[in-house]
């Protein structure tokens, strides 16, 4: 099981965050994903929200930093460390759109991204933003489709009911030749999404039994991601024994990729968890990449 991180500051929600958090800029993000590259944690994230109703921030959070200058501004700090929307509606973006920002970030990472996609839940925000809400589902198939026949080429083609597209150049494009696909959702169809389109998925809001039983049916290929990450923060160096457990419920439940969030008191106490935490993984089997000084990239 490889070890990734849920990027604090980035996402405050309600009850998983520091209190540091609220007044960290771009200078302590800088700092936490250089440590987590340095230390060959697999990859950070960053999710999409362009507007959510007060009421439903009480329960959802308000703050969504905009994952595309974010991502660019954490690669730019980092090496190796892969970059992962988690997640990207669907919806709200046409497929040349997030083949030609996210293939220029490709480019400047050295192919360091992953694309964390879903169909999305918020009717207000597809409302605001001029997008359908119902069929959102089919079309979500289409425009992963259409995306993967857009990333990574100059000049893409594609034809389907909703897109279509040829003889437009796209450029810069992904570098990478196949673009990892994460599927989010918490459906069995989200599951079978990301089995016939993908290349991971990225449950969220299910237990880890349930989780499990899903996965039991499902009949991943070889080489399929399934990101999951422990319900609750962890504390490597206030609760090593919790956090070795947590990590061990998530493998036992099909992870081959954890994403974890990190409790901690401050930046600084954060990057001292990331080391206790990488320690600990470690010894229970968990894979991290080279260190930065040897030069060795996630590929």
């Amino acid at each position: 099981m490889k070890l990734g991180i849920t990027t604090p500051v980035v996402v405050r929600l309600p009850g998983a965050h520091g209190e540091w958090e609220r007044e960290a800029g771009p200078g302590v993000l800088a700092r936490v994903a250089e440590a987590a590259d340095r230390l060959g944690y697999h990859h950070l994230t960053c999710s999409e929200h362009v507007a959510v109703p007060e009421e439903i921030a009480e329960v959802r959070g308000g703050t969504y930093w905009d994952p595309g200058p974010t991502l660019g501004y954490l690669a730019a700090h980092t090496r190796r460390i892969r970059l992962a929307t988690q997640v990207l509606v669907l919806g709200y973006h046409h497929p040349l759109q997030l083949a030609k920002e996210y293939g220029t970030l490709d480019a400047l990472s050295g192919g360091r991204v992953v694309l964390g996609l879903g169909v999305g839940s918020l009717r207000e925000e597809f409302a605001l933003l001029g997008a359908e809400f119902e069929g959102r589902g089919a079309r979500a198939d289409e425009a992963l489709r259409a995306l993967r026949a857009a990333l990574g080429r100059r000049v893409p083609e594609f034809r389907g009911e909703t897109y279509r597209f040829e003889g437009m150049v796209v450029e810069p494009h992904a570098v990478q030749r196949r673009v990892p696909f994460w599927i989010g959702g918490r459906t069995r169809r989200s599951l079978r999404r990301a089995v016939e389109l993908g290349d991971g998925w990225v449950p969220f809001g299910l237990p880890l039994e349930r989780i499990a039983e899903l996965l039991a049916d499902a009949g991943t290929p070889a080489g399929f991601e399934v990101v999951l990450g422990p319900s609750a923060s962890i504390d490597p160096l206030g609760d090593p024994g919790g956090c070795a457990r947590a990590l061990q419920r998530t493998r036992a439940a099909g992870a081959t990729v954890a994403g974890v969030r990190i409790r901690a008191a401050s930046a600084e106490h954060y990057v001292e968890q990331l080391e206790a935490l990488r320690e600990q993984a470690q010894d229970a089997g968990c894979e991290f990449e080279g260190t930065a000084e040897d030069g060795t990239r996630a590929g």
